[in-house]
């Protein structure tokens, strides 16, 4: 982020406005005759700007732009949340907040209702999924961004906001009062069997009700006579660390280390053991994970790997790794900050590397090492040196280096037609519109037959058309001649689309899905469009090898990282 040149010292200015907004005299927690001498010498320069600088300064603003000039010196994931924002993140850590209970999304220039959560306020006074938010507190919502409506929505529990809705399966407005509840945000969408034996839980983020509800879903799973899972933590971006410590748990033997610690000072060199009594001690697991499973998710992924516990399938993860705390400062604001890192039970360092305050370079490099572990996966072993391999309890070669390789590599379909269907930029746009289109038609016949739409519902040839034309509209060319077709330039051969068919009407159905049952029940179908699980599908063989290990290693000595 570039400022204007007053602003170049504030990073170090920071130093001293730190010391004021904690309301504390700085000289306190120096104890470095060098640092005190340089905090003197930051508070005389704030004093000499704050006099004689050309234009009266705003001290708020100073003081933000120079916290966070200070944490943008650091690592690429130290941050600063403004007090506006840190009630969000805070929430998003505890996994519940004072609310309506409503999963929205803002497709255009309304929000419209995906579902309301079972039981909560707006599921008690009458909100449906598809209702169009028109208005909050007699203020136009029409052109409100999604954080907008959020802000105006949450609020604390027990009071009221009056919220105006379209309905369109009625062609009215409706306007609801409803009291704000506790609304626990589920960080587990969609868990279900998918065959008489497999298992599948997805994890989206980590909460601190996180290991709760997975115990809750493989219990459920257990009963239904699941013998084996699927754990998918893809795109999950991490959060509280230790939700996903208790969940490896589940699946490790007593004293297994899930994670190591390192950091300034003995208390942050640590091993991170796990306790007796998993719920899931020797069924087969597979891992799927892509470039958006970071964090948290990352010291699962790695712990279960390293011991042998899961085969991990998909795309190489992120790579961040990096232990951070938050400290409150008086104004509200927060500083979320580094003070350690993460190693897997083998050593692993699973941050990607970086040099301080080089932000730009760090997301470049990681971007490229990511591109070639995906589609080079053999070059980007070969290239990592050997004092990055590491062993396994049962001798199976892992690498550092950044992120987690998984034990198998899913390349994805590089045919552009597929990346745009499959990133929903047509996918669920056109489902939306089309949905939007035949809501009164699709939920008359549809909406109490959820298991019915899943096993019969078909995307007909009409739609189909239609959805060619709706990409046509949005600058993909479908071309008869062959010569034409330049995949750059948008413009594809019919027969490629044509190809295509069964991808795509998946894809549009899964969509369809989601706007008449809400999320969870998207993710079956999507997964049957989903290269990663469908590979995932065949390689049972290989997990159950490792579950073997595991099995085996429950009734004698283990081997201790």
């Amino acid at each position: 982020m570039k400022y204007f040149s007053k602003y170049r010292l504030l990073p170090a200015v920071a130093l001293l406005v730190l010391g004021a907004v904690l309301g504390v005299q700085i000289d306190t927690y120096l104890s470095d005759d060098n640092l005190g001498a340089q905090a003197s010498k930051l508070k005389k320069a704030l004093l000499i700007i704050d006099k004689k600088y050309v234009e009266p300064l705003d001290a708020g603003n100073v003081a933000e732009k120079g916290v966070k000039g200070m944490i943008n010196s650091l690592d690429p994931h130290s941050t600063y949340i403004s007090d506006e924002r840190a009630e969000d993140v805070k929430d998003s850590y505890q996994g519940s907040f004072g609310g309506i209970g409503i999963v929205f999304e803002v497709p255009g220039d309304t929000a419209q209702v995906v579902s309301p959560i079972a039981g909560g306020p707006s599921d008690e006074v009458g909100i449906m999924a598809g209702d169009r938010i028109v208005e909050i507190e007699d203020t136009s919502a029409v052109g409100f961004s999604d954080t907008e409506i959020q802000d105006r929505l949450k609020g604390e529990v027990g009071t009221k906001v009056q919220m105006t809705v379209y309905r369109p399966l009625v062609g009215k407005r409706l306007t609801f009062t409803i009291t704000r509840e506790k609304i626990n945000a589920p960080s587990i969408h969609s868990s279900y069997m998918v065959d008489d034996k497999t298992g599948y839980i997805d994890i989206n983020r980590f909460t601190m009700k996180t290991h709760g509800e997975f115990k809750d879903r493989a219990s459920a799973l257990l009963n239904k006579g699941m013998e084996r899972l699927i754990l998918d933590l893809r795109n999950n971006p991490g959060g509280v660390m230790r939700s996903s410590w208790k969940i490896a748990n589940e699946m490790l033997g007593k004293g297994m280390t899930i994670v190591k610690t390192k950091g300034r000072g003995e208390r942050m060199d640590q091993k991170i053991p796990a306790k007796a009594g998993g719920l899931l001690r020797d069924e087969p697991i597979i891992v799927l994970v892509n470039r958006g499973t970071a964090s948290a998710s990352e010291i699962l992924t790695g712990a279960l790997q390293d011991h042998d516990r899961a085969f991990i399938v998909g795309r190489r993860t992120f790579g961040k790794g990096l232990i951070q705390k938050q400290f409150d400062l008086n104004d509200g604001s927060v500083l979320q900050m580094t003070v350690g890192r993460y190693y897997t039970p083998v050593g692993r360092l699973i941050q990607s590397p970086y040099k301080r305050g080089q932000e730009k370079d760090y997301y470049a490099n990681k971007m490229s090492t990511m591109n070639q572990a995906t589609y080079h996966p053999s070059k980007y072993v070969e290239s990592i040196p050997d004092s990055l391999a590491y062993k396994t309890d049962h001798g199976r070669t892992v690498f550092g280096g950044g992120g987690i390789l998984p034990d198998y590599v899913v390349q994805p379909d590089t045919t552009k037609l597929t990346y745009l269907v499959r990133r929903g930029q047509f996918g669920a746009a056109f489902a939306r519109k089309w949905f939007s289109n035949h809501e009164k038609e699709l939920r008359g016949a549809w909406q109490e037959r959820q298991e019915e739409f899943s096993t019969s519902y078909e995307v007909s040839d009409k739609m189909m058309s239609e959805f060619w034309s709706f990409a046509e509209e949005n600058g993909i060319t479908i071309t008869e001649n062959q010569d034409s077709v330049n995949v750059d330039e948008g413009i594809y051969a019919r027969e490629m689309a044509q190809k295509k068919r069964d991808f795509v009407a998946t894809r549009i159905k899964g969509h369809l899905a989601a706007q008449l049952y809400g999320r969870s029940a998207a993710r079956p179908i999507l997964n049957k469009a989903s290269p990663i699980f469908q590979e995932a599908l065949s390689l049972w063989p290989s997990s159950r090898e490792l579950a073997s290990y595991h099995s085996t290693a429950t009734s004698s000595p283990m081997k201790q990282n």
